[in-house]
């Protein structure tokens, strides 16, 4: 029975362990049949020591949203593994101490353009990046964290996500075309390393099983990835500039 990715060429960000997200997306594209190719940052030897852990290994290409030269190559060395591109996940953000938990209105603009930079502009700049490989019917997929709401001590990464579902709709708006879709999915709160990195994330993450109506276990990743599967797959052909939901519901409760 072919899998709901059979074929598919996928190109995943943000993998930095296996209890990324990024990483559980790449667990079931390939599950269900996709070809996988990540990219790391950073800790180059960490990223391919976890990419060996997934069920087909799969390589690992260097980006740095922040270096022009990476975006500029990226076509070309992504390249080197596929002959294209049927998909890509944006899992990707940043933003320095001074943005997250303390108070708001003192961090100073350069760690804001920082985290802007990274958190946002960088889903932009990706889809420009990885144009030349895709396909028509392509499905591009960023990471949010709905920001309809002022989180607790989510300060400017707030500000970033809200930023980024505004260039979600754009690219959507530009890319559509194509052939190509753009959406988001908004996850629940779930213990990723980002997410340890975040000061006060135990006041996001309390409670919220308790108000989802689904409930929700922020140590299993594994619904958001699926969620982000089915976007990525043929089976929301007409969805584009979208933020889908994988809270649990609790968007739908209110607070």
């Amino acid at each position: 029975m072919p899998g709901l990715l059979d074929g598919k060429r996928l190109l995943i960000t943000g993998v930095i362990t296996d209890a990324s997200i990024a990483y559980h997306v790449a667990q079931v594209a390939q599950e269900q049949g996709a070809q996988v190719v990540l990219t790391g940052f950073g800790r180059m030897s960490l990223v391919e020591r976890v990419a060996k852990r997934l069920p087909e290994p799969a390589p690992v290409v260097e980006l740095d949203v922040q270096n022009q030269e990476h975006l500029d190559s990226l076509a070309e060395r992504v390249g080197e593994h596929v002959d294209g591109l049927d998909g890509v996940l944006h899992s990707i953000g940043f933003a320095p101490p001074s943005c997250l938990g303390a108070p708001f209105t003192e961090a100073p603009w350069s760690d804001v353009a920082t985290a802007m930079e990274v958190s946002a502009y960088s889903f932009a700049s990706l889809a420009v990046a990885a144009r030349p490989l895709l396909s028509e019917g392509a499905s591009i997929v960023g990471m949010d964290f709905d920001a309809r709401v002022a989180w607790p001590a989510y300060n400017w990464m707030g500000v970033s996500k809200a930023t980024l579902e505004a260039v979600n709709r754009y690219l959507a708006r530009d890319l559509g075309e194509h052939g190509i879709r753009v959406n988001l999915v908004s996850a629940g709160p779930v213990k990723t390393m980002a997410a340890r990195s975040i000061p006060g994330f135990e006041e996001l993450e309390n409670g919220w099983d308790g108000r989802a109506p689904l409930g929700w276990d922020t140590t299993d990743p594994t619904p958001v990835a699926k969620s982000v599967c089915a976007v990525l797959s043929d089976w929301l052909p007409a969805t584009t500039g979208s933020m889908i939901m994988a809270d649990g519901g609790v968007h739908a409760t209110g607070q």
